[in-house]
């Protein structure tokens, strides 16, 4: 499925410096990215970005959160994951007042991403594997800027 190859390319690309090699050839030689990929696919909520006819970025939401933005390696820094995390927002703020996603703490540019985007750190989860950061966005009242 191309989805799963555009998470396994990126994952490989750009997660080697927070999750080490052992991690990410884990991650993606047990499947289980694959396997998140295709279950939501299932489910009906993956969402695909295409950009010039290719498939650039993936979305995935669960209930009032963000389970996984992803944008190809390839096309990072060109506006395209602002464009992702938009409709993301768009369609979580559609039923809930109070939205959420994670990362990885030692993912400094997908914090610095979610930060200039407008989410706000809520805390740190630490777990068995490496600690994430939880984000929290509220929705706007109407009549706020």
């Amino acid at each position: 499925m191309v989805l799963q190859e555009l998470a396994r390319r990126t994952i490989d690309a750009r997660y080697r410096p927070f999750l080490g090699d052992e991690g990410v050839d884990w991650f993606i030689g047990s499947g289980a990215s694959d396997d998140h990929i295709e279950s939501h696919f299932r489910q009906g909520n993956l969402h695909c970005l295409e950009a010039g006819g290719d498939l650039v970025g993936l979305l995935i939401t669960e209930e009032s959160t963000v389970d996984l933005l992803m944008i190809d390696a390839d096309r990072q820094r060109q506006g395209l994951g602002r464009l992702l995390l938009a409709q993301a927002e768009r369609l979580l703020f559609a039923e809930y007042q109070e939205i959420r996603l994670e990362t990885f703490a030692g993912n400094v540019t997908a914090v610095a991403f979610y930060e200039a985007c407008g989410w706000s750190v809520s805390g740190q989860l630490e777990s068995d594997g490496p600690d994430r950061i939880e984000f929290r966005r509220y929705r706007e009242r109407a009549g706020t800027a």
